[in-house]
């Protein structure tokens, strides 16, 4: 099983974000609509190339007023760029099955380098003979340097919405054949 490509199971995966809200509490979105695939090269997962985009259009924070406003131009601008992309640069383990993953994120027409702490959960058969493979993926980028740069004060001079946006991703994967 050395050379070989894993496709992601939407199904099975989650693709989360947070945000702090008027910096007293977090407001928790998702993509909805996303694809990813893993290719190796070597026996264990170290290496391998791995590639990411979701729908911009497919965000949800459960607020169809919100949703509306993030996918407008004062935030992601969906109409003008449909999808963010992930495409790895490096995937090491630091340490057993936690991995540092360095790749370059696309958003809103902005390419930066971002880098994401990844635990490998495992690798199963499951019932129906299909191979699977699962990733646990956290990081945090700032919108600010994608050009998501839209906010407002505060009363009392805060800011609504943070810079720093909080990344989770629940990802399964499953051996092409």
């Amino acid at each position: 099983m050395s050379n070989s490509k894993w496709n992601m199971d939407p199904a099975h995966s989650e693709v989360t974000f947070k945000v702090k809200h008027m910096m007293i509490t977090n407001v928790t979105g998702t993509f909805d609509a996303f694809e990813g695939t893993v290719e190796k090269t070597e026996e264990s997962f170290e290496n391998a190339i791995i590639q990411f985009s979701a729908d911009i259009a497919s965000i949800s924070t459960r607020n169809e007023q919100r949703d509306g406003h993030l996918k407008s131009e004062d935030f992601f601008n969906a109409a003008e760029f449909p999808k963010l992309s992930f495409h790895s640069k490096s995937f090491k383990s630091v340490n057993g099955n936690t991995f540092e993953l360095i790749g370059d994120l696309t958003l809103k027409g902005a390419t930066q380098s971002v880098t994401l702490k990844v635990e490998h959960t495992g690798v199963v058969v499951d019932p129906y003979g299909q191979t699977k493979a699962g990733f646990e993926i956290d990081g945090a980028i700032s919108r600010n340097a994608f050009g998501l740069t839209w906010n407002a004060v505060t009363e009392a001079g805060g800011v609504v919405v943070s810079d720093e946006v909080k990344l989770q991703i629940n990802a399964q994967f499953v051996l092409a054949v």
